[in-house]
C-alpha cells in the first residue's frame, strides 16, 4: 500500500487541486425551460420554478 513520506503542504496541496485553472470565470448558465431566462443550473429560477414545477410563489413584479 502506498503511503506518503512527508506531509504535503496546505499550499502545495492547493496549487494542485488549482491546476485546472480557475473554474469560476466562466459560470455555467442554462435557461429555465418556463420563463427562458439565464440561471444558474440546480437553483431555483427567479420565477419560481425548479425541473419543471412550482415551488415557490412569486408576486408579480410592480410597474
Amino acid at each position: 500500500m502506498a503511503v506518503p513520506k512527508k506531509k504535503v503542504s496546505r499550499s502545495r496541496r492547493n496549487m494542485r487541486r488549482f491546476a485546472g485553472g480557475n473554474r469560476l470565470d466562466k459560470p455555467t448558465v442554462v435557461t429555465c425551460p418556463s420563463c427562458n431566462e439565464p440561471k444558474r443550473p440546480h437553483r431555483i429560477c427567479a420565477c419560481g420554478f425548479y425541473d419543471g414545477k412550482q415551488i415557490l410563489a412569486t408576486q408579480p413584479a410592480k410597474a
